[in-house]
């Protein structure tokens, strides 16, 4: 949470009892060693000599902690397998290259047709105006739309009807490829 206020003061004063709570928050935290030996044995106890291990034998099991850091280190051991390989940067340019096709982006104005769905077919609009620039076919990137209406709405009280005008749409520029 963060406290906002116009008093520096007040700002200072939560800046240091925030340090202070992690401060011992800290210390209750971690566990505490034991404190290291000086060399000095008491009296009633004796030094166990250190285990002999064979110079072939395996390194001593590792004791599993369930913290964050271990089970982090965990995931970083399973991430190459989960994650695909990695492709070099030559390896990417290839694969973009076979992807691209050398296209050109030309504007001009032509009308999509009908379909047989009374929708607009503006496909074939840009197909046709690629035609017309020299090129195969092409993708609409922007298209236009008018209201086309007839003489009769023009007449002074007279009631407009459904068919008296209609929406033609345009194709205005498109994506050309060979």
């Amino acid at each position: 949470m963060m406290v906002r206020s116009g008093k520096p003061a007040m700002r200072f004063g939560t800046l240091m009892s925030a340090v202070v709570l992690l401060v011992f928050a800290g210390r209750t935290a971690w566990p505490q060693a034991a404190p290291p030996a000086l060399g000095l044995q008491e009296q009633g106890t004796q030094a166990a000599p250190p285990p002999s291990t064979p110079a072939l034998s395996a390194p001593p099991a590792r004791e599993e902690n369930p913290g964050l850091i271990n089970e982090m280190g965990k995931l970083f051991d399973k991430l190459p397998s989960i994650l695909p390989a990695i492709k070099s940067p030559s390896e990417t340019m290839n694969d973009l290259s076979r992807l691209a096709k050398p296209s050109t982006m030309v504007s001009g104005r032509v009308a999509c047709p009908a379909s047989a769905n009374g929708a607009p077919d503006c496909k074939q609009a840009a197909d046709q105006l690629c035609q017309t620039k020299g090129y195969r076919e092409g993708k609409s990137l922007n298209a236009d739309s008018a209201e086309k209406c007839s003489a009769k709405v023009l007449i002074p009280g007279r009631q407009r009807k459904p068919d008296d005008c209609r929406t033609d749409t345009f194709v205005t520029s498109a994506l050309c490829q060979n």
